[in-house]
């Protein structure tokens, strides 16, 4: 055995409150990859719910990477929720039309960019992804959490805004994991070094076949 199938949308026998998630989802505009998964307390079709104004227009995009830990009522805040906030007023005038059509003439609304989340990355319970935030690989994003800025490769954090607590492994150590890039390689590789996976011997990864 080589591990669980990736194509399938249930992975637990018996339990479909934890799904792989690129199963299940429908919009092109969030792309997922392998053995990423998402925990709900209802019901795991309520992950597109939690992506909050992903409008067609704004073009903006959620891409999450392999092996990703997604918790219950985790959101996302895409860019389809940015108002004016240079201008005299915030409120959308134009969307509302009869009259107010051109308020938005020779002006568009503020992009951050897309939500990018890297490899191996644990989002806690209720945490909240802003626009434009990018999580880099083997992080962890705490419970509640409001995630303003980006959150560099394997570090901890938690608080609103974010805050970094600490980095899980030392600088040195988290060089060789990003060269290691264990998420990329061969399942038949993965499945025979599981047990190093589990443990915190990183030479031992580094030298492993």
């Amino acid at each position: 055995m080589q591990g669980p199938d990736p194509n399938t949308v249930y992975p637990l026998t018996h339990y479909d409150r934890l799904c792989f998630l690129k199963n299940i989802i429908k919009n092109p505009h969030i792309i997922v990859g392998d053995y990423t998964y998402y925990d709900d307390f209802e019901n795991v079709e309520n992950f597109e719910k939690n992506v909050k104004y992903h409008f067609d227009f704004t073009g903006d995009q959620l891409i999450i990477g392999k092996f990703c830990m997604i918790a219950s009522d985790v959101q996302f805040i895409m860019n389809g929720a940015n108002h004016l906030t240079d201008a005299i007023s915030t409120y959308p005038f134009a969307v509302f039309g009869n009259g107010w059509e051109g308020a938005m003439e020779g002006k568009s609304y503020p992009s951050k960019g897309n939500i990018s989340i890297g490899n191996d990355v644990w989002l806690g319970y209720k945490a909240t992804i802003m626009a434009g935030v990018t999580i880099g690989d083997g992080a962890i994003v705490g419970s509640h959490a409001v995630v303003t800025k980006d959150v560099p490769p394997y570090a901890v954090v938690g608080g609103n805004p974010a805050k970094e607590i600490r980095l899980r492994f030392s600088p040195e150590v988290v060089s060789q994991l990003l060269k290691i890039q264990w998420w990329n390689w061969e399942l038949e590789k993965i499945t025979r070094n599981v047990h190093l996976l589990t443990s915190n011997d990183v030479e031992a990864l580094n030298h492993c076949k």
